[in-house]
Protein backbone atom coordinates (compact mmCIF):
# COMPACT_ATOMS: atom_id res chain seq x y z
CA UNK A 1 0.00 0.00 0.00
CA UNK A 2 2.75 2.43 1.01
CA UNK A 3 4.73 1.65 -2.14
CA UNK A 4 1.64 2.30 -4.27
CA UNK A 5 1.20 5.71 -2.63
CA UNK A 6 4.82 6.58 -3.34
CA UNK A 7 4.42 5.46 -6.94
CA UNK A 8 1.26 7.51 -7.34
CA UNK A 9 3.02 10.57 -5.95
CA UNK A 10 5.93 10.08 -8.36
CA UNK A 11 3.58 9.70 -11.32
CA UNK A 12 1.72 12.86 -10.28
CA UNK A 13 4.98 14.81 -9.94
CA UNK A 14 6.17 13.66 -13.37
CA UNK A 15 2.80 14.60 -14.88
CA UNK A 16 2.94 18.06 -13.29
CA UNK A 17 6.44 18.65 -14.65
CA UNK A 18 5.37 17.50 -18.12
CA UNK A 19 2.40 19.89 -18.06
CA UNK A 20 4.65 22.81 -17.12
CA UNK A 21 7.21 21.94 -19.80
CA UNK A 22 4.53 21.89 -22.51
CA UNK A 23 2.69 24.97 -21.19
CA UNK A 24 1.36 26.98 -22.90
CA UNK A 25 -0.02 25.32 -26.03
CA UNK A 26 -2.73 27.90 -26.73
CA UNK A 27 -3.52 31.59 -26.02
CA UNK A 28 -3.64 32.86 -22.43
CA UNK A 29 -6.23 35.28 -21.08
CA UNK A 30 -5.35 37.90 -18.46
CA UNK A 31 -8.46 39.22 -16.72
CA UNK A 32 -8.11 42.81 -15.50
CA UNK A 33 -11.08 43.86 -13.33
CA UNK A 34 -10.62 47.55 -14.16
CA UNK A 35 -10.89 49.88 -17.15
CA UNK A 36 -8.43 50.19 -20.01
CA UNK A 37 -5.62 52.64 -19.25
CA UNK A 38 -5.55 52.19 -15.48
CA UNK A 39 -2.45 50.93 -13.62
CA UNK A 40 -3.60 47.28 -13.56
CA UNK A 41 -4.35 47.40 -17.29
CA UNK A 42 -0.96 48.99 -18.04
CA UNK A 43 0.85 46.31 -16.05
CA UNK A 44 -1.13 43.48 -17.63
CA UNK A 45 -0.32 44.73 -21.13
CA UNK A 46 3.36 45.31 -20.45
CA UNK A 47 3.87 41.89 -18.88
CA UNK A 48 1.45 40.20 -21.29
CA UNK A 49 3.41 41.42 -24.30
CA UNK A 50 6.63 40.03 -22.85
CA UNK A 51 4.97 36.70 -22.02
CA UNK A 52 3.72 36.52 -25.62
CA UNK A 53 7.34 36.82 -26.76
CA UNK A 54 8.57 34.22 -24.24
CA UNK A 55 5.83 31.64 -24.85
CA UNK A 56 5.15 32.12 -28.53
CA UNK A 57 1.44 32.16 -27.68
CA UNK A 58 -0.84 35.19 -27.70
CA UNK A 59 -1.55 36.67 -24.25
CA UNK A 60 -4.80 38.63 -24.41
CA UNK A 61 -5.96 41.21 -21.85
CA UNK A 62 -9.68 40.99 -21.00
CA UNK A 63 -11.02 44.02 -19.08
CA UNK A 64 -14.05 43.10 -16.93
CA UNK A 65 -15.13 46.23 -15.09
CA UNK A 66 -17.59 46.67 -12.23
CA UNK A 67 -18.32 46.52 -8.50
CA UNK A 68 -14.92 47.84 -7.48
CA UNK A 69 -13.19 44.95 -9.21
CA UNK A 70 -15.42 42.21 -7.78
CA UNK A 71 -16.95 41.27 -11.14
CA UNK A 72 -13.64 40.55 -12.86
CA UNK A 73 -12.10 38.91 -9.80
CA UNK A 74 -15.12 36.65 -9.40
CA UNK A 75 -14.97 35.69 -13.07
CA UNK A 76 -11.31 34.75 -12.72
CA UNK A 77 -12.04 32.75 -9.56
CA UNK A 78 -14.59 30.64 -11.46
CA UNK A 79 -12.33 30.02 -14.46
CA UNK A 80 -10.87 26.60 -15.23
CA UNK A 81 -7.63 26.30 -13.18
CA UNK A 82 -5.35 25.26 -16.02
CA UNK A 83 -2.98 28.23 -16.31
CA UNK A 84 -4.83 29.76 -19.27
CA UNK A 85 -6.71 32.31 -17.16
CA UNK A 86 -4.63 34.75 -15.11
CA UNK A 87 -5.76 37.63 -12.89
CA UNK A 88 -3.84 40.90 -12.72
CA UNK A 89 -5.32 43.06 -9.99
CA UNK A 90 -4.62 46.01 -7.69
CA UNK A 91 -4.89 46.33 -3.92
CA UNK A 92 -8.66 46.02 -4.35
CA UNK A 93 -7.97 42.30 -3.99
CA UNK A 94 -7.05 42.68 -0.29
CA UNK A 95 -9.43 45.56 0.44
CA UNK A 96 -12.74 44.34 -1.03
CA UNK A 97 -13.32 41.45 1.42
CA UNK A 98 -13.55 44.00 4.25
CA UNK A 99 -15.39 46.60 2.20
CA UNK A 100 -18.23 44.56 0.70
CA UNK A 101 -20.77 42.55 2.68
CA UNK A 102 -20.80 39.95 -0.07
CA UNK A 103 -17.59 39.17 -1.89
CA UNK A 104 -17.22 37.18 -5.10
CA UNK A 105 -14.09 35.42 -3.81
CA UNK A 106 -12.10 34.40 -0.76
CA UNK A 107 -8.70 36.15 -0.89
CA UNK A 108 -6.87 33.20 0.68
CA UNK A 109 -8.77 30.28 -0.88
CA UNK A 110 -10.02 31.28 -4.33
CA UNK A 111 -6.62 31.96 -5.87
CA UNK A 112 -3.00 30.85 -5.85
CA UNK A 113 -0.58 33.80 -5.64
CA UNK A 114 1.97 34.09 -8.45
CA UNK A 115 3.70 37.38 -7.59
CA UNK A 116 3.24 40.86 -6.24
CA UNK A 117 4.77 42.42 -9.33
CA UNK A 118 5.03 46.13 -8.55
CA UNK A 119 3.82 48.69 -6.05
CA UNK A 120 3.01 52.38 -6.30
CA UNK A 121 3.35 54.31 -3.06
CA UNK A 122 0.44 56.52 -2.19
CA UNK A 123 1.23 60.17 -1.55
CA UNK A 124 -0.38 63.09 0.20
CA UNK A 125 -0.49 65.76 -2.49
CA UNK A 126 -1.31 69.47 -2.32
CA UNK A 127 -1.95 72.32 -4.72
CA UNK A 128 1.14 74.58 -4.67
CA UNK A 129 -0.89 77.51 -3.32
CA UNK A 130 -1.59 75.61 -0.10
CA UNK A 131 0.49 77.15 2.70
CA UNK A 132 1.77 73.76 3.81
CA UNK A 133 5.07 72.34 2.68
CA UNK A 134 5.04 69.28 4.94
CA UNK A 135 2.64 66.91 6.66
CA UNK A 136 3.33 68.67 9.94
CA UNK A 137 2.28 71.97 8.34
CA UNK A 138 -0.86 70.33 7.01
CA UNK A 139 -1.72 68.85 10.40
CA UNK A 140 -1.39 72.31 12.01
CA UNK A 141 -3.68 73.88 9.39
CA UNK A 142 -6.37 71.23 9.92
CA UNK A 143 -5.99 71.44 13.69
CA UNK A 144 -6.52 75.20 13.58
CA UNK A 145 -9.78 74.86 11.61
CA UNK A 146 -11.40 71.54 12.56
CA UNK A 147 -14.21 70.35 10.34
CA UNK A 148 -13.42 72.81 7.55
CA UNK A 149 -10.97 70.73 5.54
CA UNK A 150 -11.60 68.08 2.90
CA UNK A 151 -9.20 65.62 1.28
CA UNK A 152 -9.63 64.23 -2.23
CA UNK A 153 -9.23 60.47 -2.82
CA UNK A 154 -9.69 58.23 -5.90
CA UNK A 155 -12.75 56.45 -4.51
CA UNK A 156 -14.22 54.75 -1.45
CA UNK A 157 -12.07 51.84 -0.32
CA UNK A 158 -9.08 52.52 -2.57
CA UNK A 159 -5.78 52.34 -0.69
CA UNK A 160 -5.31 56.15 -0.96
CA UNK A 161 -8.79 56.57 0.53
CA UNK A 162 -7.88 54.14 3.32
CA UNK A 163 -4.54 55.92 3.82
CA UNK A 164 -6.43 59.18 4.35
CA UNK A 165 -8.75 57.37 6.78
CA UNK A 166 -5.83 55.80 8.65
CA UNK A 167 -4.11 59.18 8.99
CA UNK A 168 -7.33 60.66 10.35
CA UNK A 169 -7.78 57.81 12.83
CA UNK A 170 -4.24 57.96 14.20
CA UNK A 171 -3.94 61.78 14.40
CA UNK A 172 -7.55 62.47 15.50
CA UNK A 173 -7.65 65.32 12.98
CA UNK A 174 -11.10 66.49 11.90
CA UNK A 175 -11.44 66.50 8.12
CA UNK A 176 -13.67 64.91 5.51
CA UNK A 177 -12.61 62.68 2.64
CA UNK A 178 -14.11 63.35 -0.78
CA UNK A 179 -13.96 60.24 -3.00
CA UNK A 180 -13.75 60.85 -6.74
CA UNK A 181 -14.32 58.27 -9.46
CA UNK A 182 -10.72 57.24 -10.00
CA UNK A 183 -7.20 58.65 -9.87
CA UNK A 184 -7.61 60.82 -12.99
CA UNK A 185 -10.51 62.92 -11.66
CA UNK A 186 -8.72 63.22 -8.30
CA UNK A 187 -5.63 64.69 -9.93
CA UNK A 188 -7.78 67.01 -12.07
CA UNK A 189 -9.55 68.28 -8.91
CA UNK A 190 -6.21 68.95 -7.21
CA UNK A 191 -4.76 70.67 -10.30
CA UNK A 192 -7.82 72.91 -10.47
CA UNK A 193 -7.60 73.60 -6.71
CA UNK A 194 -11.18 72.38 -6.27
CA UNK A 195 -9.71 70.73 -3.19
CA UNK A 196 -6.30 71.87 -1.97
CA UNK A 197 -5.07 68.49 -0.71
CA UNK A 198 -5.61 64.81 -1.43
CA UNK A 199 -4.15 61.34 -1.31
CA UNK A 200 -3.49 59.31 -4.45
CA UNK A 201 -1.17 56.70 -5.92
CA UNK A 202 1.83 58.56 -7.29
CA UNK A 203 1.65 57.04 -10.79
CA UNK A 204 -0.74 59.60 -12.37
CA UNK A 205 0.61 62.48 -10.27
CA UNK A 206 4.32 62.19 -11.10
CA UNK A 207 4.45 64.50 -14.16
CA UNK A 208 2.50 67.18 -12.29
CA UNK A 209 4.70 66.91 -9.20
CA UNK A 210 7.86 67.05 -11.29
CA UNK A 211 6.42 69.99 -13.25
CA UNK A 212 5.62 71.94 -10.08
CA UNK A 213 1.87 71.93 -10.67
CA UNK A 214 1.33 69.81 -7.55
CA UNK A 215 3.35 69.36 -4.36
CA UNK A 216 3.97 65.95 -2.77
CA UNK A 217 4.07 66.28 1.01
CA UNK A 218 4.96 62.65 1.83
CA UNK A 219 4.80 59.12 0.44
CA UNK A 220 3.33 56.19 2.34
CA UNK A 221 6.05 53.67 1.41
CA UNK A 222 8.47 52.30 4.05
CA UNK A 223 11.33 54.02 2.23
CA UNK A 224 11.59 56.86 -0.27
CA UNK A 225 10.66 56.04 -3.83
CA UNK A 226 13.41 56.47 -6.45
CA UNK A 227 10.94 58.31 -8.68
CA UNK A 228 10.52 61.11 -6.10
CA UNK A 229 13.72 60.89 -4.03
CA UNK A 230 13.24 64.30 -2.36
CA UNK A 231 9.81 63.46 -0.93
CA UNK A 232 9.95 62.10 2.64
CA UNK A 233 8.13 59.04 3.88
CA UNK A 234 5.29 59.47 6.36
CA UNK A 235 7.56 58.10 9.09
CA UNK A 236 10.23 60.67 8.23
CA UNK A 237 7.51 63.33 8.27
CA UNK A 238 6.74 62.39 11.87
CA UNK A 239 3.82 60.02 11.34
CA UNK A 240 4.96 56.38 11.64
CA UNK A 241 2.69 53.40 11.03
CA UNK A 242 1.10 54.86 7.90
CA UNK A 243 2.65 52.49 5.36
CA UNK A 244 0.54 51.52 2.36
CA UNK A 245 0.84 51.12 -1.37
CA UNK A 246 -1.22 50.30 -4.41
CA UNK A 247 0.06 46.96 -5.62
CA UNK A 248 -0.32 45.31 -9.01
CA UNK A 249 -0.23 41.56 -8.66
CA UNK A 250 -0.73 38.30 -10.51
CA UNK A 251 -2.79 35.32 -9.33
CA UNK A 252 -4.34 32.19 -10.85
CA UNK A 253 -7.44 30.21 -9.82
CA UNK A 254 -6.90 27.64 -7.06
CA UNK A 255 -6.22 24.22 -8.50
CA UNK A 256 -3.84 25.46 -11.18
CA UNK A 257 -0.94 22.95 -11.42
CA UNK A 258 1.82 23.98 -9.02
CA UNK A 259 4.48 23.62 -11.71
CA UNK A 260 2.66 26.15 -13.89
CA UNK A 261 2.49 28.58 -10.96
CA UNK A 262 6.24 28.18 -10.46
CA UNK A 263 6.94 28.68 -14.14
CA UNK A 264 4.76 31.78 -14.35
CA UNK A 265 6.50 33.21 -11.29
CA UNK A 266 9.97 32.54 -12.69
CA UNK A 267 9.11 34.06 -16.08
CA UNK A 268 7.35 37.12 -14.64
CA UNK A 269 10.20 37.81 -12.19
CA UNK A 270 12.71 37.54 -15.03
CA UNK A 271 10.67 39.99 -17.12
CA UNK A 272 10.27 42.50 -14.29
CA UNK A 273 13.95 42.49 -13.34
CA UNK A 274 15.28 43.12 -16.84
CA UNK A 275 17.00 46.52 -16.89
CA UNK A 276 14.85 47.92 -19.72
CA UNK A 277 11.57 46.87 -18.09
CA UNK A 278 12.65 48.04 -14.63
CA UNK A 279 13.55 51.47 -16.02
CA UNK A 280 10.23 51.74 -17.86
CA UNK A 281 8.25 50.77 -14.77
CA UNK A 282 10.15 53.21 -12.55
CA UNK A 283 9.38 55.96 -15.06
CA UNK A 284 5.68 55.15 -14.65
CA UNK A 285 5.97 55.41 -10.86
CA UNK A 286 6.05 51.68 -10.11
CA UNK A 287 8.56 50.14 -7.69
CA UNK A 288 9.46 46.62 -8.84
CA UNK A 289 8.78 43.99 -6.15
CA UNK A 290 8.73 40.67 -8.09
CA UNK A 291 7.93 38.58 -5.01
CA UNK A 292 7.72 34.81 -4.71
CA UNK A 293 4.29 33.13 -4.34
CA UNK A 294 5.06 32.43 -0.67
CA UNK A 295 6.00 36.06 0.06
CA UNK A 296 2.89 37.29 -1.70
CA UNK A 297 0.65 34.84 0.22
CA UNK A 298 1.98 36.19 3.52
CA UNK A 299 1.32 39.77 2.43
CA UNK A 300 -2.24 38.95 1.39
CA UNK A 301 -3.00 37.61 4.88
CA UNK A 302 -1.47 40.68 6.56
CA UNK A 303 -3.13 43.27 4.32
CA UNK A 304 -6.62 41.74 4.41
CA UNK A 305 -6.50 41.94 8.22
CA UNK A 306 -5.00 45.44 8.27
CA UNK A 307 -7.46 47.07 5.87
CA UNK A 308 -10.52 45.26 7.23
CA UNK A 309 -9.66 46.75 10.63
CA UNK A 310 -9.22 50.27 9.21
CA UNK A 311 -12.49 50.00 7.25
CA UNK A 312 -14.37 48.93 10.37
CA UNK A 313 -12.83 51.57 12.65
CA UNK A 314 -13.37 54.37 10.11
CA UNK A 315 -16.95 53.25 9.42
CA UNK A 316 -16.35 53.14 5.66
CA UNK A 317 -19.27 51.74 3.70
CA UNK A 318 -19.96 51.15 0.02
CA UNK A 319 -23.33 52.60 -0.94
Amino acid sequence: MFSRLILAALVYAVAQTAVAQQYPTRPIRIIVPFAVGGPSDVMARLVGQKLTEVYGQQVVVDNRVGAGGNIGIGMAARATPDGYTILVVSSAYVVNPGLYTRSSYDPEKSFMPVSKMVASPNAFIAHPTLPAKSMQDLAKLVQASPGKWSMATPGIGTTPDLSAALFKLTTKLDYATVPFNGAGPTIVALLGNQLPVGCAAITPAIPHIQGGRLRALAVTSPKRTPTLPDVPTMAEAGFPGQESDTMQSMLVPTGTPQEIVKRLNADVVKILTQAEMREKLMGLGFDVVASSPEEFARQIRLEVGKWTKVIKQAGIKVE
